[in-house]
């Protein structure tokens, strides 16, 4: 796959996000954050294991060796189940501006991560589009900022994810997208049932009304197509780019929040263009597009 379609999914995976944090809004309401975020992981592995199924006939499984299926587990165990109930339990406590402000930081410890596991590079150029990212989300949410125990557990969840994510590059130089979207929901959605069996929650998944389930369908749909895009696109794309680009997720949910009687501030107006311009420099500065090769074609044609 060349790079440009590598980055066409991420920038795909994006747009997705956008568009589930703002349906998850709506789909939590009245759920168990832990009984909704198991319900969605557990349907899309097992969609995901039976789309391999379909697509390789168990071929793509019978090559993978014990090691392999460790980093799987460890894949599902650290980004498919701790970090999820980390997050919305932070959630509980603290304000959805802070939660997804810290939340947005993520990029910046796969950077840092990248740097010294992966070797990717992280030059002025790099850093002076991280800082227009940081700005731009800053301003854009603009959070009453009163650091508590459920900006922590945000914190921790979002660090988790950056681990995750820094191992899943390192593992899909040898194994497929599918395979590792399939270990970190599969396993994912196993080590959260543990936790819900030994909480006494599980019971609650025989209650779900039939809105609920409907709501957790039409989310884990979108869920499916969120970690398929990512993975795949995540193969090809350093993973501190890719982390970053995910951040064009907010003003696509921004944007939707209007369609519901929300009105759009100059302030986020402005943080959504830095977010844009941000991750613009940031696909520059990483090599995966020329913006000088792109302004001449543009100038050449708007002449003609």
């Amino acid at each position: 796959m060349e790079k440009r379609n590598a980055l066409l999914l991420v920038l795909s995976t994006a747009i997705i996000s956008g568009f589930s944090i703002y349906m998850n809004k709506f789909a939590v309401k009245g759920i168990d954050s832990d009984i909704f975020t198991f319900s969605k992981n557990a349907i899309v592995g097992i969609f995901i294991l039976s789309l391999i199924l379909f697509t390789s006939k168990f071929s793509d499984f019978s090559k993978l060796n014990k090691k392999d299926w460790l980093k799987l587990v460890l894949i599902g165990f650290i980004g498919g189940s701790i970090p999820f109930l980390l997050y919305f339990r932070g959630l509980q406590i603290t304000t959805a501006a802070s939660a997804s402000l810290i939340h947005k930081t993520m990029f910046v410890y796969v950077a840092v991560l990248a740097l010294l596991f992966l070797k990717e590079k992280l030059d002025k150029k790099v850093i002076f589009a991280m800082l227009l990212l940081l700005i731009g989300n800053y301003i854009m949410i603009k959070p009453a900022w009163n650091f508590n125990l459920g900006d922590l557990l945000i914190l921790s969840a979002a660090f988790l994810w950056a681990i995750e994510n820094t191992i899943s590059k390192h593992v899909l130089k040898n194994l497929s997208g599918n395979i590792v979207a399939f270990g970190r929901m599969f396993f994912g959605s196993l080590f959260i049932l543990i936790y819900l069996f030994s909480t006494g929650k599980a019971q609650l998944l025989m209650s779900l009304s039939s809105s609920q389930i409907q709501w957790i369908l039409v989310t884990s749909a979108m869920l499916v197509l969120y970690v398929i895009t990512w993975y795949n696109g995540l193969k090809y794309v350093d993973v501190s780019l890719a982390t970053a680009i995910l951040l064009l997720g907010s003003p696509v949910t921004t944007l939707l929040s209007l369609t519901s009687g929300a009105t759009m501030t100059i302030e986020q107006a402005i943080g959504m263009f830095l977010i844009v311009f941000g991750a613009v420099a940031y696909m520059h500065a990483a090599g995966y597009i020329n913006v000088k090769h792109i302004l001449k074609l543009w100038t050449k044609k708007t002449r003609a």
